[in-house]
């Protein structure tokens, strides 16, 4: 689970034991917007001396944004980033399934030389009016990809829509919980750009979590405890789950198909859902 994602920039080399050690369950080296074109080839050096002397031990998760399908910097980012330690490439701008099939075929291509397995998963950026509109397909077009990420500042702000605008930001959270759903997927917010305003921060997160968002970026270490208190089970919701879930047990056993727990109706997505809660924390 990547209740929190923190941002490095891949031409900090000195950074990157101190963000391991930060308490973020994924760490995403950033190659793209965080790194001047002119340091591009730097950055691509120190992921490769990293990723060549770290074994990866579980947590956190280790991505690597590298720069979109199509650009000139895309291929060597692919190969620099490809390691057995690296869980996922974060894909930016993604607005057509080619971009995800272009992607698979350059993964493919340094998997079979470097002979990698399990291959390498995709976390899509959706930052466009069209990738927002085909982000279901982009979320069935691979086994590859994990999960569906909202960039909400490339997305907003050609359209002359504030970026901290909540209702806009609501609005396209639910599109895009939504489309992931019907690939079976979960949502990661966008980064929350003032860090030095946790009040916001926070309830920026509480917006995405109450519209079933799994986790969100940080770009700075300051806001990794808040993401993960946010997306994290309290223990009174994970007793209800558990009360579901027990009930349903007992109306099965009775043949029922529903029953009820503190008045309320409890049917097979309420049941699906406290199963799936308990099943994030390992209950």
């Amino acid at each position: 689970m990547m209740r929190s994602k923190l941002f490095v920039p891949a031409d900090r080399p000195e950074l990157f034991e101190k963000a391991l050690r930060s308490g973020a369950n994924a760490i995403c080296f950033d190659l793209e917007d965080a790194v001047i074109a002119g340091r591009k080839v730097e950055a691509r050096e120190n992921l490769r001396s990293f990723f060549y002397k770290h074994v990866a031990d579980g947590y956190p998760l280790l991505l690597v944004r590298t720069n979109p399908v199509g650009s000139s910097h895309f291929h060597q980012d692919i190969e620099c980033a490809l390691w057995p330690s690296l869980y996922a490439i974060a894909l930016p701008k993604v607005e057509r399934l080619e971009d995800i099939s272009a992607a698979v075929c350059e993964m493919e291509r340094v998997e079979r030389l470097r002979n990698l397995l399990p291959p390498v998963r995709i976390l899509p950026t959706i930052e466009s009016p069209r990738g927002l509109r085909i982000a279901a397909e982009i979320s069935m077009s691979s086994p590859r990809v994990l999960g569906l990420q909202m960039g909400f500042a490339d997305l907003m702000e050609p359209l002359g829509i504030a970026p901290e605008n909540t209702l806009a930001r609501n609005q396209v959270r639910l599109m895009l919980r939504l489309a992931a759903a019907e690939g079976g997927l979960n949502c990661y917010d966008s980064a929350f750009p003032d860090f030095r305003d946790p009040v916001g921060y926070v309830s920026s997160l509480q917006s995405a979590r109450a519209l079933g968002f799994a986790g969100a970026s940080c770009i700075h270490p300051s806001q990794i405890a808040a993401a993960n208190l946010a997306f994290s089970p309290t223990e009174k919701e994970l007793l209800y789950a558990q009360r579901v879930v027990d009930a349903a047990r007992q109306a099965a056993e009775s043949g029922n198909a529903v029953t009820s727990v503190d008045g309320k109706m409890i049917d097979e997505p309420f049941i699906q859902r406290a199963r799936a809660l308990l099943k994030s924390v390992g209950r």
